[in-house]
C-alpha cells in the first residue's frame, strides 16, 4: 500500500513539473510572438523591453548587429517588414534560457521591390527580471 501511495505521489509531482514547464514555454512563445508582431509594426518601447542589452543579432548574410542598430533600422523604416510568419516553431527550455527554432517567412519592402524572405532562424531567449528577452538570433538561408 505504501508503494502505491509513493508511486502516486511521484506521478503527481512529475505532472506538476511538466505543467510548470508548459506554462514557461507558453511565456517564451508569447515573447516570440511579441517579437514577430513588432517586426511588422515597430515600436521602440516594445523593442527596448524585448531585446537584451547584450543582443547579438545575426543575419543570414553573416552580418551581426547589436540592440541599438536593430532598433534603429526597424523604427526608422530602413527595414520594412510587410508580413512576417514563424512556422514549425519549437521551444526548448533550460532553466532561464530558451532555445527557439522556426522557419521565418516574410515580405520585406525595399525602396522599389518586395522581397520574399524564407530562412531558418535560431533564437536564444534569456529570462531577465521575470521577463523573457532576446539574447541572440542567427538566421540562415534555406
Amino acid at each position: 500500500m505504501r508503494r502505491i501511495f509513493a508511486l502516486l505521489i511521484i506521478c503527481l509531482l512529475w505532472q506538476v513539473a511538466a505543467q510548470a514547464q508548459t506554462k514557461e514555454e507558453k511565456r517564451v512563445a508569447a515573447a516570440v510572438e511579441s517579437f514577430r508582431t513588432v517586426l511588422v509594426n515597430p515600436d521602440k518601447v516594445v523593442l527596448e523591453n524585448l531585446l537584451s542589452e547584450e543582443l547579438s543579432f545575426g543575419h543570414s548574410s553573416g552580418k551581426v548587429e547589436g540592440k541599438t542598430t536593430v532598433i534603429d533600422k526597424l523604427v526608422s523604416g530602413n527595414t520594412n517588414w510587410v508580413t512576417v510568419e514563424f512556422k514549425n516553431q519549437t521551444v526548448q527550455l533550460n532553466q532561464n534560457t530558451a532555445v527557439v527554432r522556426h522557419t521565418y517567412v516574410g515580405q520585406l519592402q525595399s525602396t522599389d521591390t518586395l522581397e520574399i524572405i524564407n530562412m531558418h532562424v535560431l533564437l536564444i531567449w534569456q529570462k531577465h527580471r521575470g521577463s523573457w528577452q532576446l539574447l541572440a538570433r542567427q538566421a540562415t538561408k534555406i
